[in-house]
């Protein structure tokens, strides 16, 4: 496996979702593990606008030539924009997973939620793990 590169300024989950915050907006996607793990991306379902999520929903789904993997939300709230370049470039889930290809975005409920979270060296030491 090539060295999974982990951006400390992120906050993780077991499910290999990453967090980046914003004030009170998350910006979701998955890690470059997550990607690295499922293959070439080939489909990216994501939810509407407006949808309210708990920590812990499913929000969508990621589709490689290998499997179907669910997303999770890290935190609550409602999504306040979802990424629909993905559906026409799947490609940008393997290719730039902390960047273009990030998620949704969320207007979090409870920010508090955040401290539950993973840092880059709790991450680590669960992929250490894996």
């Amino acid at each position: 496996m090539s060295e999974i590169i982990i951006p400390d300024n992120l906050k993780y989950t077991k499910e290999h979702e990453w967090t980046k915050i914003e004030g009170s907006i998350a910006t979701i996607g998955i890690t470059a593990f997550a990607q690295d793990q499922l293959g070439d991306v080939v489909f990216v379902e994501l939810p509407a606008v407006g949808k309210e999520l708990k920590a812990g929903d499913e929000f969508g789904v990621v589709e490689s030539v290998k499997s179907v993997s669910s997303l999770y939300a890290p935190v609550s709230g409602k999504v306040v924009e979802a990424n629909s370049a993905l559906a026409n470039n799947t490609k940008a889930v393997n290719q730039d997973p902390y960047g273009q290809a990030w998620m949704i975005k969320i207007a979090m409920s409870n920010p508090a939620e955040v401290d539950s979270l993973l840092s880059m060296a709790q991450y680590e030491e669960s992929l250490a793990g894996n």
